[in-house]
């Protein structure tokens, strides 16, 4: 059973079909086709069922995921293990937060980028929710996400303490106002709809935005309010129109740090990039 048949047949489930998949490989459809073919040759059962120009996972198929996934994860391990030894190479597949990125993971992938030149970094964004089941589902090596994050599969290792503000436009109070926030899975988005029912506002609609930008943009126009760490406020080029209101430690107080799955190797650049952030923090 070769690796790249097993690669192929989870970027076929994770993509949902043949067209997809061969995009994300960058290879064409019939060789997708063929290798799932192969596969399914080879283990005498049917993976896929064929639903008109769609396919859907056949009970085999998902048994297969499951040591598929695990492969490709000790796959990536070996090759982890061996970068201990040798030079630097491959690929760190690292998720953030919007704030951690704006506030802090400069300063850490520099250091990286110092310490181990060899190695490729691929960096996407999501909320804290998304980004911990991308690490659960082996999609990323780590993220930094808003904690405490407690999972029997994962680690977390707390960085640095943010300080959440209540954001509105100067003039205007946050009640009756839209709640402008990041989209659902958002920690910062629970913690303000909880502020927001604890302090007796009323619970007005909420505004979603993918941005820092735009959620502060249109805050300060007074559209509506949002919970940000005081830090990303105060660096704002919109800090002169905003006024910033502290909030209880319970709510106010957000331990965020890097979260990876026990199970992964030890990886030399994981702590060179964490002891970066940590001892950057302010």
């Amino acid at each position: 059973m070769e690796l790249v048949a097993l690669r192929t047949f989870q970027a076929v489930v994770e993509e949902g079909g043949i067209l997809a998949a061969s995009r994300k490989l960058n290879t064409v459809q019939s060789n997708v086709t063929s290798r799932i073919r192969r596969l399914e040759e080879e283990l005498g059962t049917e993976l896929f069922f064929r639903k008109g120009r769609g396919i859907e996972l056949a009970p085999s198929g998902r048994v297969l995921l499951e040591y598929a996934r695990r492969m490709l994860l000790l796959e990536r391990q070996t090759t982890a293990a061996m970068r201990q030894v040798g030079e630097s190479a491959g690929e760190l597949r690292i998720g953030t937060m919007e704030t951690f990125a704006a506030l802090h993971l400069p300063a850490g992938l520099k250091a990286v980028r110092a310490a181990h030149p060899g190695l490729e970094l691929r960096v996407q964004a999501d909320t804290s929710a998304a980004l911990t089941e991308k690490v659960l589902d082996h999609k990323l090596d780590c993220a930094f996400v808003a904690g405490p994050v407690k999972h029997p599969d994962l680690q977390f290792d707390e960085l640095v303490v943010e300080e959440l503000v209540q954001v509105c436009a100067d003039g205007a109070g946050p009640q009756a106002l839209p709640l402008i926030i990041f989209r659902e899975g958002c920690a910062y988005r629970a913690r303000a709809l909880a502020w927001q029912r604890a302090s007796g506002q009323a619970c007005a609609d909420v505004m979603e935005f993918g941005t820092l930008e735009g959620i502060l943009g249109c805050v300060s126009v007074g559209l509506g309010w949002t919970l940000m760490p005081r830090r990303v406020v105060e660096r704002s080029p919109l800090a002169a129109e905003l006024v910033i209101e502290p909030l209880p430690t319970d709510v106010g107080r957000v331990p965020t740090g890097m979260v990876r799955r026990r199970d992964a190797p030890p990886q030399v650049v994981l702590t060179t990039l964490a002891a970066a952030l940590a001892g950057g923090a302010p």
